[in-house]
């Protein structure tokens, strides 16, 4: 399929009278996001420069490092993701995986194919070591 061709997905009509369901891409992606960034360990989304300059605008981009590909298989998500140092990665990543599979299916009652997290980053924290004084 063209990457640039309008798609969307339907959803299993369960009212024929009613008409049709059709989830956008776009959707997933903002759903998988958010769904990502919500598990602890996970620093940030890792974006590309026109998302970067987004939010430098003052907008937020909430498909940010997100890619959402129709396939014949299904729906197949990349997420590009930076971890918070110190934690496990392998541990963090499998709870994405889970965390998104969960709220894709409650949200759109969808399924994902694949579900890949690149981890593309380790955020460290800026504490500021302090001195204690003795008196």
């Amino acid at each position: 399929m063209p990457e640039n061709e309008n798609r969307t997905i339907e959803v299993e009509e369960l009212q024929e009278d009613l008409g049709r369901i059709e989830i956008s891409p776009e959707v997933i992606e903002v759903i998988a996001s958010l769904a990502a960034v919500e598990v602890v360990g996970v620093g940030d989304m890792h974006g590309n420069f026109a998302s970067g300059m987004v939010e430098k605008l003052g907008g937020r981009n909430y498909r940010k490092g997100v890619k959402v590909d129709l396939t014949e298989e299904g729906i197949n998500i990349d997420v590009q993701l930076t971890m918070n140092y110190g934690v496990s990665i392998p541990e963090v990543a499998e709870k994405v995986q889970d965390n998104i599979a969960q709220a894709l299916k409650r949200m759109t009652a969808l399924d994902a194919h694949e579900i890949n997290v690149h981890v593309v980053g380790v955020r460290f924290e800026n504490k500021e070591k302090t001195i204690s004084e003795f008196d």
